[in-house]
């Protein structure tokens, strides 16, 4: 399946989410990942988030596609892909 994750989490949580994160999906933007995984590696990564984020102050979003064809994908200006710029 196709997953597109965001969040939004307290400063001093944030290196840590995008650091586990990047083990999983691509960081296309602040605060966004995306790309393939299987069900069994998102609810790995998902349980190990749970440990990091407060969920009194913190949110993470997903948003599950079955496949990555049906996603209709527009950017207005330079397409990021941070991923690129550490290689």
């Amino acid at each position: 399946m196709y997953i597109i994750l965001t969040y939004d989490v307290e400063i001093k949580r944030v290196n840590k989410v995008r650091k586990h994160l990047k083990k999983y999906l691509t960081w296309t933007q602040n605060s966004v990942f995306e790309g393939e995984i299987t069900e069994g590696r998102l609810h790995k990564c998902l349980n190990e988030i749970e440990k990091i984020v407060n969920k009194d102050e913190d949110s993470v979003y997903i948003y599950r596609v079955n496949t990555q064809k049906f996603i209709k994908k527009e950017v207005i200006g330079k397409t990021k892909s941070f991923d690129d710029m550490f290689l």
